[in-house]
């Protein structure tokens, strides 16, 4: 081959090796391409990474598309394939930004089926901030920036004899106020990474700006800590809060838990179980009892019994987590499982869910939610949100800002409910949960 032929087909390759190699990652984020196994890590990072910051992955496409262009890249043929490829991948994304956005149509849908079309009139005007409005152009530009100079954060305050497992932060707007109400942020990592300063920040931040004291905690990891270790910490965290929160501006009488993923299993078992003594060792006749519950991406069946979640997970229980066979000592299992503990006693529960979830697979969310609504007599609230991968609101996102929106006002709903102190809650009947059809799909990307 002549020099000059190759050195014009070089960059071309390139480019289109490039190319290839980004519509991957945008195919990933609406289709994954692996689902099980130790791939599919890789398959989450990227199609979570790319389905949040679509925007910033149209700037990558142009940039490397500019810096071959000016390299001759289409001075043969592959290049401009790679040219069309990137174009239809720059498009794709646009697309992902665009279904991002109507999130806030999802979350809607999900309140009025719930708590019924007229919700809003339930909640005080002053609480009812609007579902659809656009993010800030520079939380869509720097999503990873979620703090607020109007919110103050205390740190590491102890609330048991476990060391820096059991600090936790409290985050509060610098205005002040007193008889705040409070939510607990329960931060996820597979039960055995993750601290609190990681998690849950766009949903205490705008919820602190709102009036809301947020409390986010650290509790035991694995595999030091044994089940039932880190629910207990959780527990001891909501109690330590109803005696203490006062202080802070927080109303002890009005206490919500969220959490995502590992910490949305433990925001709903703790929401399950006030009244189980065996999870609250020296503090058996402490309330533990919160007054809604928000599971972000949660596991909620240790045991798998129906075959919809991830093969591995039963590994990981048994060796770090439970450190028991499921085979011999499956009541353990059950035990630590918010499907075995959904009772007409349940608080109103919010859980919100990806579609292309891999990590925690959305047919167990929409089984526990069919569970929890079959006996529960207070509201549940089911958000699922297509092409949304696993820690979808770990950071500011366009659609964690719309998801928090949603979030927000469930929980204004509840706490003027509360407020009201003698009207109940009201929980229209809604329909189970199923997958959604093909058209509804296609229409919400």
């Amino acid at each position: 081959m002549p020099a000059s032929v190759a050195s014009r087909l070089t960059p071309s390759i390139l480019f289109l090796v490039l190319s290839l190699l980004g519509a991957g990652f945008v195919i990933n984020a609406y289709h994954p391409l692996v689902k099980r196994g130790p791939l599919s890590v890789s398959t989450f990072f990227a199609g979570w990474l790319t389905a949040e910051l679509p925007l910033q992955h149209v700037a990558w496409h142009v940039a490397v598309t500019g810096v071959f262009v000016w390299l001759g890249a289409l001075g043969a043929w592959p290049g401009f394939l790679g040219l069309a490829i990137t174009v239809g991948s720059c498009i794709a994304l646009i697309r992902l930004f665009a279904g991002a956005r109507r999130a806030h149509e999802v979350m809607e849908r999900a309140l009025c089926e719930a708590l019924g079309n007229d919700y809003t009139t339930r909640i005080a005007p002053e609480r009812l901030s609007p579902l659809d409005a656009p993010p800030a152009l520079a939380q869509i530009l720097v999503p990873f920036a979620m703090g607020h100079p109007d919110v103050e954060r205390t740190a590491d305050i102890s609330y048991g004899e476990h060391g820096r497992r059991n600090h936790l932060d409290i985050y509060r707007a610098r205005a002040g106020g007193s008889k705040r109400p409070v939510l607990i942020q329960v931060h996820g990592g597979a039960w055995i990474i993750g601290r609190k300063e990681q998690q849950g920040l766009p949903l205490m931040v705008h919820l602190a700006l709102e009036g809301w004291v947020c409390v986010a905690i650290n509790y035991r990891l694995s595999p030091r800590a044994t089940f039932p270790d880190h629910i207990v910490d959780v527990k001891r965290a909501i109690l330590w809060v109803k005696q203490n929160i006062a202080r802070y501006g927080g109303d002890p009488d009005f206490v919500v838990i969220a959490g995502g993923s590992a910490g949305g299993h433990l925001a709903a078992l703790a929401a399950l179980t006030p009244d189980d003594k065996s999870l609250q060792p020296g503090f058996e006749d402490a309330d533990t009892g919160v007054q809604a519950c928000v599971p972000f991406y949660g596991v909620f069946d240790f045991t798998d019994r129906n075959g919809m979640g991830r093969p591995d997970l039963r590994i990981i229980l048994e060796r770090l987590i439970i450190k028991k066979p499921m085979k011999t000592h499956r009541e353990v299992f059950e035990k630590a499982s918010p499907l075995y503990r959904v009772s007409e006693k349940a608080p109103p529960f919010m859980v919100v869910h990806g579609v292309n979830d891999i990590l925690a697979p959305v047919a167990e969310a929409r089984h526990f939610v069919n569970e929890l609504r079959a006996v529960s007599k207070a509201p549940v609230v089911y958000a699922e949100l297509p092409v949304a991968q696993h820690a979808f609101e770990v950071f500011a996102s366009v659609r964690a800002a719309h998801v928090v929106r949603g979030v927000a006002r469930f929980l204004e709903y509840l706490h003027c409910e509360h407020v009201r102190a003698g009207e109940p809650l009201r929980a229209s009947p809604p329909p189970p949960v199923s997958a959604p059809g093909a058209a509804e799909s296609a229409q919400a990307i």
